[in-house]
């Protein structure tokens, strides 16, 4: 019997096994090292696998802003004004006690489509005297005679509510009402029946936020305080008890 026993084989040249573990046996040109993965070179996250750090945000310059202080004129509505006119009309629901919903401010510009530069002039100051971004109004109709089209600006508005509107009343009755030209008291018959005043302003110069130097044309507006009153009577109570200086009538301070 012959010789079962097995000799170790050695590996052919054409083995690629063997091309690969044996460099000389490898063909010229392609004596190349394998690369290396990419995990171990860290991948996108950089070398060893670490992220980049973040740069630190910036730490806000001076001491954190403090919130706004609540308006004067709304503490004491709340603490004075609401008795003295439940008392006074004898309202047994305090949700009958008129109170003040909104304001507005409305400047129109007749000349808006001939002169563009006086209706940004404009929006830019009744901005500057709310507080608020006015909003350009538009024609709703079109009128040949004033060579007026639907759609053309002819002026702009803002209306304020809550604490912005009481600070602009606050402003409006001790600042502005003061500097009017020749003032002798509010008109008392300027209301709609329905408790809604609304007062004419022939100039803007009266606001302290308008500076002489950068008003291009003197203009008016139009301001009206809107009133949860259904009757002018309890509106007028209402108005005079804020502190709106009306004729023949002592303005009452507001503490």
């Amino acid at each position: 019997m012959a010789d079962e026993t097995k000799t170790p084989e050695t590996p052919s040249a054409a083995d690629p096994a063997a091309e690969g573990t044996n460099p000389a046996a490898m063909p010229r040109g392609d004596k190349k090292q394998p690369k290396a993965s990419k995990e171990g070179k860290g991948g996108k996250g950089g070398k060893g696998g670490k992220a980049p750090a973040k740069a630190p945000e910036p730490e806000p310059e001076g001491p954190p802003a403090e919130p706004a202080p609540r308006a004067r004129l709304l503490d004491f509505y709340e603490q004075r004004v609401r008795a003295k006119l439940q008392q006074q009309f004898g309202f047994k629901n305090v949700h009958q006690i008129p109170r003040l919903l909104k304001i507005v401010l409305n400047v129109g510009m007749g000349d808006a489509t001939k002169n563009p530069k006086g209706l940004e002039a404009a929006v830019l100051e009744l901005g500057s005297i709310t507080g608020q971004h006015p909003v350009v109004t538009r024609a709703k109709t079109s009128i040949a005679n004033f060579n007026l089209r639907e759609g053309q600006p002819i002026g702009c508005a803002v209306t304020l509510r809550g604490a912005r509107m009481y600070e602009f009343l606050d402003r409006f009755i001790s600042v502005a009402v003061p500097r009017m030209r020749d003032f002798r008291g509010l008109p008392t018959k300027s209301f709609d029946g329905r408790g809604n005043y609304t007062l004419g302003i022939k100039e803007q110069m009266i606001f302290p936020e308008i500076d002489y130097d950068k008003v291009e044309r003197i203009h008016g507006m139009d301001i009206t305080f809107v009133t949860s009153a259904g009757r002018d009577d309890s509106a007028l109570a209402l108005l005079r008890e804020l502190g709106m200086p009306f004729r023949g009538e002592t303005p009452v301070a507001a503490a």
